[in-house]
């Protein structure tokens, strides 16, 4: 087996905003109809199913909203796997999936003045960032220039990058040129 990595440049870039791999983290994909694994999952992982677009957490893990029958736990990368497992024992009288991802995904974590974060963001995916199209507490499936990845605010304010470890130091690359001080638009005012 290989030993789980993070992206090969994992230092911090500061510039408009600070753009840092958040290192390794559990991810469990879970798919299914709310109404057959909503109850077993939320006693389970122990956080209440988020809302649409929406991401629930109780500051040690989160549960976010991926699509009408897809939701993604993001907890502590020791404890994926055990998880995992207790999910799919919880849910195995149900149709549904539960998949540790882990290793197939990478989080950055962007900080920094709202606007800045917003217009960061603005020059790398065709989602709207202004506040009321994407305000605190959403989250997003979207573009990244030329891959898919997801976005959302944390409760801290800070916002969450996520795509696939394959193109993860794209992704670094291309947030941390977004985030470079000669690259300011000036599209958001904080």
């Amino acid at each position: 087996m290989f030993d789980a990595a993070t992206t090969k440049e994992t230092t911090r870039f500061e510039g408009l905003v600070t753009v840092e791999d958040t290192g390794l983290a559990g991810m469990i994909t879970i798919r299914g109809a709310r109404s057959e694994i909503g109850g077993a999952m939320s006693d389970t992982v122990g956080l209440p199913v988020p809302e649409t677009l929406r991401v629930t957490t109780d500051g040690r893990r989160s549960l976010a909203w991926m699509s009408p029958d897809e939701l993604m736990l993001f907890c502590g990368h020791e404890e994926a796997a055990d998880l995992a497992a207790r999910l799919a024992e919880a849910t195995a009288r149900a149709h549904a999936l539960i998949l540790d991802m882990s290793d197939a995904r990478t989080l950055f974590t962007l900080t920094g003045a709202e606007a800045s974060l917003r217009e960061v963001l603005a020059k790398l995916t065709p989602a709207d960032m202004r506040t009321q199209a994407f305000p605190r507490g959403m989250i997003r499936r979207t573009r990244l220039a030329q891959v898919s990845g997801a976005i959302w605010w944390a409760d801290d304010g800070s916002l969450r990058v996520m795509c696939f470890r394959s193109v993860a130091d794209y992704v670094r690359g291309l947030l941390c040129h977004a985030a470079h001080p000669a690259s300011w638009v000036g599209h958001f005012r904080d």
